[in-house]
C-alpha cells in the first residue's frame, strides 16, 4: 500500500462521510475511464463518437471526465457506438 492508499484508508476510518463521498466519487470516476478507454481502443476520438451518437464533444467529455447520473440508456448507446455491449452486475 503506497502513501495515498494509507492517507485514504485512515481518513476513511475517521470519517463516514469522507468514506461514502470518496467511494461515490471513485465509482464515478470508473465508469467515466472506462468509456474512455473504450472509446481508445475502439480508435475514435471524442469527435467521432459525438457525431456517431448524434451529440457535441463537450458532452462525450463531460461524461468521461464527469460521468454523474449517467442514465443506462446513454451508457447502452455509447456501448453500442464504441462495439460493445452494456452489461450491468448487482453484486
Amino acid at each position: 500500500m503506497d502513501d495515498l492508499e494509507k492517507y485514504i484508508a485512515k481518513r476513511k476510518k475517521r470519517s463516514a462521510a469522507f468514506a461514502q463521498d470518496f467511494d461515490a466519487g471513485y465509482e464515478e470516476f470508473k465508469i467515466g475511464a472506462v468509456l474512455r478507454q473504450a472509446r481508445e481502443q475502439a480508435g475514435m476520438t471524442q469527435e467521432e463518437l459525438a457525431q456517431k451518437l448524434q451529440t457535441r464533444k463537450s458532452a462525450i467529455s463531460r461524461i468521461e471526465n464527469h460521468a454523474e447520473d449517467i442514465r443506462l440508456s446513454t451508457l447502452r448507446c455509447m456501448a453500442e457506438a464504441l462495439g460493445k455491449q452494456l452489461v450491468v452486475h448487482l453484486a
